[in-house]
């Protein structure tokens, strides 16, 4: 039961887990027949938006204009990616009804898949692998189809935590664990690492230590992610806050990092939508602080 719990709150929880700089980068292929600097315009005006409703508001015309496109280019992997992409990011970061998030995970991870499975021929067979034979193709892998292997993981986590009732989903954690850990060992410098290293931070404290969780690895993991942001990407101290200290009881560096974050200017580069909404739930953590201590 008590693993059960534990991964029922990492499912549930509010948490901006796979919000990568990705999102909206995924239009890009809609002007890229127009003009790069339309699609990079478009890209930073999102990331750079201080108004989440804004992006709330104007994301649905996307999925829908990438659906259109998906339809007319089926075997693109550059177009089922972007859309996987959006989806995924649509989907973490403001939908809260259960069930739309089930359904718009889906088709996230749907495309994932097959924009992977037509660049990558033995991803096709990932879901039959046992976890040995996942490592090996993962040792094959090319990784000039790196953004594709990390649309993939981050889609499967969406819908993992869309889907926290289905064991078979949440068994394949493991999996998107040691894919996301490949990709930093071949791209340990790429632009948003960052963000990968918070999504390796909240699966290495999934579990409690009794049972598997390494949490000393997830401490690294997050502050690797604040290291390389620069200290501009504030969700990786709530996630850090939330992922790390709460499950530890360990209420000074709790506060300590919520504290930095409510403090913090959020309008940083690229950083600026997350980090509003990182300012939002800190305070909303910080409220309930003393419940949960």
């Amino acid at each position: 039961m008590g693993m059960i719990k534990k991964t029922n709150k990492f499912i549930a929880k509010s948490v901006l887990l796979i919000v990568s700089l990705n999102f909206i980068i995924a239009c890009a292929p809609i002007v890229s027949n127009i003009t790069d600097n339309l699609a990079r315009n478009l890209s930073d005006a999102v990331l750079n938006q201080e108004d989440p409703q804004i992006v709330r508001d104007g994301a649905p015309a996307y999925l829908l204009l990438l659906d259109s496109l998906v339809a007319g280019n089926p075997e693109n992997p550059a177009i089922l990616s972007s859309a996987s992409d959006l989806y995924t990011s649509y989907t973490a970061i403001f939908l809260n009804d259960a069930e739309r998030s089930k359904t718009l995970s889906e088709r996230a991870l749907k495309y994932s898949k097959k924009a992977l499975c037509i660049s990558y021929d033995d991803s096709c067979r990932w879901d039959d692998y046992s976890f040995d034979d996942f490592n090996l193709s993962l040792d094959d892998f090319d990784m000039k189809y790196s953004d594709l292997l990390l649309t993939y993981s981050t889609s499967y986590l969406v819908y993992i935590r869309s889907h926290s009732n289905d064991w078979n989903a949440i068994a394949r954690l493991p999996y998107i664990e040691s894919a996301l850990e490949y990709y930093v060992d071949m791209n340990p410098e790429t632009e948003n690492i960052d963000s990968v290293y918070t999504y390796l931070g909240i699966l290495s404290t999934l579990l409690p230590p009794a049972l598997g969780g390494d949490y000393e690895k997830g401490k690294r993991y997050f502050e690797n992610a604040i290291e390389f942001s620069g200290d501009q990407n504030l969700s990786a101290k709530v996630e850090y806050a939330l992922s790390y200290a709460r499950p530890l009881y360990d209420r000074e560096l709790h506060d300590k990092l919520l504290l930095e974050v409510i403090s913090s200017d959020p309008v940083k580069k690229n950083y600026t939508l997350l980090n509003v909404i990182a300012k939002e739930q800190a305070s909303s953590m910080l409220e309930d602080a003393d419940e949960y201590f």
